[in-house]
């Protein structure tokens, strides 16, 4: 058993309006169960609006509207098509590819445990998934259709009629029932069992030494530092970051977060991503810029490639090979085992 001390976070505080992190003692105890690391487990229970409380139907029905290209323009993506579960929700691409595979200026997001962010969206736009839902479907890069057409396409269809009628009785099918069907489906789709989180619990052989090593790097303000941005339980604090990648120096570059709300320390800041089941999820970052682990790792140990408006708590890192090993590691720890997805059959 080892103890350190160290500041920690006390709470999500850095919001768009607070780029500053603000910190109070914690004592950890690196040991399999220790009531210090409990607020690493993400909550029981999943939250939702209270006018869309996620019951079997409007979950079942979502799924369906998920993975259903008649939802696109010209019937050829649905939301699967970039949210694929064999890619951790994403897409395993650099950045995303739209209508008519027009390539797109960013990565696409994992919707793991989206259900627990404040914001949706790399740059924060949307403020809940019922929001987000429609965002790329009326998008004219992204699935490009009109949801009135959508819609017409869904009332011919005597499945989803009834349906809809038993998720939403006397609803009908609307932009808002389109909507909360597939959030209530993206609340299903969480990820709070990984090797790490067994060990919090108590399990001693859910994870390696290297492991628990990199853990203790993670945390850490003086070697990999990373909590102080992916914090528990959800290894995000759901703020917005520029960490210095090499796109940031470009000629007129993505300003992430600054296009909604503008402050000077907002440019070229993006949401910080959750690391639950980021091994799945590569390339990674917004831009897509690095290909592996390894590579997120370095970028984060030269504390940027791209110092201007750098946020307050990018540094460079103290790591040596074996820390960086470790911490990799830990990060491979992060992933649980799932049962393979079901593709649910689509009403004719």
């Amino acid at each position: 058993m080892s103890k350190w001390v160290w500041p920690l976070l006390a709470g999500t505080v850095l919001t768009s309006l607070a780029p500053f992190v603000q910190a109070g003692e914690t004592e950890y105890v690196f040991e399999a169960g220790h009531p210090s690391l409990q607020h690493w487990l993400m909550p029981e229970e999943v939250p939702f609006p209270e006018a869309n409380n996620p019951t079997e139907a409007r979950v079942e029905l979502g799924k369906k509207l998920f993975f259903d290209p008649r939802l696109s323009g010209d019937g050829n993506m649905s939301c699967a098509t970039c949210h694929n579960p064999v890619f951790g929700w994403s897409d395993g691409m650099p950045t995303a590819k739209g209508f008519q595979s027009r390539v797109l200026g960013r990565a696409t997001p994992t919707i793991t445990n989206t259900a627990f962010n404040a914001l949706q969206m790399w740059d924060g736009r949307k403020d809940s998934l019922e929001d987000q839902a429609l965002g790329p479907m009326v998008s004219s890069v992204e699935m490009n259709v009109d949801l009135k057409v959508a819609q017409a396409r869904l009332m011919a269809l005597p499945g989803y009629r009834t349906a809809f009628d038993a998720a939403y009785p006397g609803e009908g099918i609307t932009d808002e029932t389109l909507a909360k069907a597939i959030a209530s489906y993206e609340r299903t789709i969480i990820s709070t069992d990984s090797p790490f989180d067994q060990w919090v619990r108590g399990d001693e052989d859910a994870m390696t030494e290297a492991q628990i090593n990199g853990f203790k790097v993670f945390v850490d303000p003086d070697k990999g530092n990373c909590a102080v941005c992916h914090s528990a339980p959800n290894f995000t604090d759901d703020g917005f970051h520029n960490i210095g990648l090499a796109s940031y120096g470009e000629e007129n570059p993505d300003m992430g977060r600054y296009v909604s709300v503008p402050l000077a320390s907002m440019k070229g800041a993006f949401k910080t991503p959750t690391l639950r089941d980021v091994t799945e999820t590569a390339p990674y970052f917004h831009d897509g810029s690095a290909k592996t682990l390894e590579e997120v790792i370095e970028h984060y140990a030269l504390g940027g490639t791209v110092k201007d408006n750098l946020s307050p708590n990018m540094k460079e890192l103290d790591l040596t090979t074996q820390e960086k090993a470790d911490l990799l590691a830990f990060l491979q720890a992060l992933t649980e085992s799932k049962e393979p997805i079901q593709l649910p059959d689509l009403p004719l």
